[in-house]
């Protein structure tokens, strides 16, 4: 009965998971085309516009970790995603850039506090021992939605579907997942009594190697999820770049398969290195696409798909690991910051890369700023080896 209860609750949330992470990503690559046709903004403005979304979640990351490892979980995690979704409804309403922003700060913070509560709720869900397995699963969830989401909407866009409409598929989708997340049954847990208010209530000190690793890594990752369909106009890319995102995917997918069984198996710094070493190879190859399309259009939009694959199985890999390894260095009273302080790591680097993104492409181009992240991500490869692998096995708890 336990095991099946621990089934359904799983299926429950990851169905929620899924559904709000699809009309998330749904809207993602849509609205830079959104600001630019609607409000006119240049890409500096886009960039500065979208990255506010990721700095309000950056905000509420560490006090996120706080609430949930102190106050019951699920209402808190019923709250946010209500907020989350209700802001859907707000951009329909805003008439103006300035209402569009204040909805995109709302919509950062519900975003902040949902997934940190997703994610934690996953963790006192899943026995131990299967934990890498379940937060893989858990990821794949958003990996499918990476896949359905931007190609529904880029398809959307461009057969010229009003930005109403696609406002409300976001809305629909998100208002199911509400429900969704509203049958999960958590085991009660009181208020507890907490220590003075200190710094690592509310970030995983000894996570801070590993989350200046992941923040290089996201810095491209950020600049890829909201410049690509761009970057592959600029460049002359005739094939929907939709498809991008659905191979990303389906690399993801492919890696969920063996990589939170080998984290499972204690491979987490092994795991989390092979796929840095994927995932610098393919942003140097996305950036060399600029120069490529000039040799041969064809070829080079194979390729161009070719690296979203490659790249989906590389951040599909390290994931989970890199989950797991800041759970691993908190102890269970703390689990909440640990995976704020993961999450948070991660939107300081999505947020730079949308800014950088935007800001380079204004003043070069966008294979300058893939050739920039590329960079980026070789630093994150040997801080990685060299001090975090290290730290890590020196301070794991589990």
């Amino acid at each position: 009965m336990k095991d099946k209860l621990i089934t359904q609750n799983y299926i429950e949330i990851l169905a929620a998971n899924f559904l709000l992470f699809f009309g998330f990503w749904l809207l993602m690559p849509v609205l830079p085309f959104y600001l630019a046709e609607v409000f006119d903004a240049n890409k500096t403005t886009i960039g500065a516009v979208l990255s506010c979304y990721t700095i309000a979640a950056l905000c509420i990351r560490p006090f996120s970790g706080y609430l949930l490892d102190t106050f019951s979980r699920k209402p808190l995690y019923l709250l946010a995603y209500f907020t989350f979704t209700a802001i859907f409804g707000g951009y329909i309403i805003a008439g103006t850039l300035t209402l569009f922003i204040l909805f995109r700060i709302v919509h950062g913070v519900s975003f902040g506090m949902v997934t940190v509560s997703g994610n934690t709720i996953v963790i006192d869900i899943m026995p131990s021992s299967r934990r890498g397995e379940g937060l893989g699963y858990y990821g794949l969830a958003n990996n499918i939605a990476m896949s359905i989401g931007p190609m529904t909407g880029l398809f959307l866009h461009d057969a010229g579907v009003d930005y109403t409409l696609i406002f409300c598929c976001s809305l629909g989708s998100c208002l199911t997942g509400f429900l969704c997340a509203s049958l999960v049954k958590t085991t009660y847990k009181p208020p507890v009594k907490r220590e003075p208010v200190s710094l690592d209530r509310f970030i995983l000190l000894k996570g801070l190697p590993a989350g200046f690793s992941l923040l290089l890594l996201s810095i491209p990752y950020g600049m890829t999820t909201n410049y690509v369909a761009m970057y592959a106009k600029q460049i002359g890319i005739q094939a929907s770049t939709g498809f991008f995102f659905t191979f990303m995917a389906l690399g993801m997918a492919v890696s969920r398969l063996f990589s939170g069984r080998l984290v499972d198996r204690g491979m987490v710094t092994q795991v989390i290195e092979a796929g840095l070493y994927l995932v610098c190879f393919c942003f140097f190859g996305l950036s060399s696409c600029g120069w490529l399309t000039t040799w041969d259009l064809q070829w080079t939009t194979y390729f161009l798909f070719t690296i979203a694959l490659l790249l989906g199985i590389g951040f599909g890999t390290m994931f989970p690991a890199y989950n797991t390894l800041f759970v691993n260095l908190a102890p269970n009273s703390q689990r909440g910051t640990a995976t704020s302080t993961y999450l948070t790591s991660w939107d300081v680097g999505i947020g730079a890369g949308m800014l950088l993104g935007g800001y380079i492409a204004e003043i070069a181009t966008f294979k300058m700023a893939y050739l920039f992240g590329a960079a980026l991500t070789v630093i994150s490869l040997f801080y990685f080896r060299n001090k975090v692998a290290p730290h890590f096995h020196r301070h794991k708890l589990r």
